[in-house]
């Protein structure tokens, strides 16, 4: 990376997008940087959004976007060096030309940084060696697997190691590039900015505040497809491995073999994400005291809600609910 140099105007942000990009994640730290700009005079940010070619370059939603330049045209000193992610990063980490010129580009830039999958290119870069960084949360298994001088922190919405940040999935470039905008100008502007947007300056929790149903294999059994269903159902009910295995007809032992192999992780381990999903949303949509949540999610105690919060969001139901409340 580039050494701080005095500033003499505008901070240079330059997008490297590709075929196939998450359009969100081109457009959503974009948006933070022009909001941040908004009003200001001198404007803080200069973005560009470049690629290899230039012209059109089409996102995986079919959205069309024009670049302002080819990697080629994009000289000079960088302040900010985004790198989106998306589908078509598969493409994009097998283009040599790609990612040479962002191993070269984060030479001359003050920071570098990456959305979801983007990460997966500054790895190929060698830009994340003996780092720690995120990616999406489906993909952080795959990174750690490609790239293992990685430390991939897989419940981060983003991960700031020195000059390099890197986010988890889609709108975590916002988070992220709200965190960069708090880094150069200041709270009370990233505050502001986050107001204009509808953000939070800092989104309490990681990633695994997301659906335990969505982080977990569709199973190939019906038995065990319906025991998947009765527990979302039914998170306050007995869901211990015998009165599962007992559901699913199967003895105990099978039951938690196959549950394992088929949803890739424990009964015990997918019965807690349930639970704290449900009370997530009883958290964020009404009124009910800890109690009376820890007891309608199968918790029992708030003690022992507190304790899974804090081991699979990493925050407290009060925070959580201070921070989410004002959405319902």
């Amino acid at each position: 990376m580039a050494p701080v140099e005095p500033r003499t105007g505008p901070r240079a942000v330059v997008v490297v997008a590709y075929p196939d990009v998450q359009s969100l994640d081109v457009t959503g730290p974009l948006e933070v940087f022009a909001m941040a700009n908004r009003g200001a005079d001198p404007p803080p940010y200069a973005a560009r959004l470049v690629t290899r070619t230039g012209g059109v370059v089409r996102a995986s939603s079919g959205l069309r976007l024009v670049a302002d330049g080819t990697l080629a045209d994009c000289t000079g000193p960088i302040d900010t060096l985004v790198v989106a992610g998306g589908q078509g990063t598969r493409g994009a980490v097998a283009d040599a030309e790609l990612v040479a010129w962002v191993a070269g580009a984060a030479r001359r830039s003050r920071r570098v940084t990456s959305v979801c999958s983007g990460a997966f290119v500054l790895a190929a870069a060698g830009l994340l060696e003996g780092r720690r960084a995120t990616t999406h949360w489906s993909a952080c298994d795959l990174l750690a697997r490609l790239h293992p001088g990685v430390e991939v922190d897989g419940d981060r919405i983003y991960v700031r190691d020195g000059p390099v940040w890197t986010s988890a999935g889609v709108t975590a470039g916002m988070d992220l590039a709200l965190a960069l905008v708090e880094d150069d100008l200041g709270g009370a502007v990233a505050l502001d900015v986050a107001r204009q947007l509808v953000l939070f300056t800092q989104r309490a929790g990681g990633q695994s505040q997301f659906s335990a149903q969505l982080a977990v294999r569709r199973a190939e059994r019906r038995p065990l497809r319906e025991v998947l269903a009765h527990v979302a159902a039914h998170p306050e009910a007995d869901l211990s491995v015998p009165a599962l295995a007992r559901r699913a007809a199967m003895s105990p032992r099978s039951f938690a073999r196959a549950f394992r192999d088929e949803v890739g992780t424990t009964p015990a381990a997918y019965v807690q994400a349930v639970r704290v999903e449900a009370a997530r949303q009883l958290l964020s949509s009404t009124a009910l005291g800890p109690g009376e949540i820890a007891r309608a999610c199968g918790f029992g105690t708030v003690e022992t809600m507190h304790r899974a919060f804090r081991r699979t969001v990493g925050t407290t139901p009060g925070q959580y609910r201070r921070h989410f409340a004002v959405t319902a």
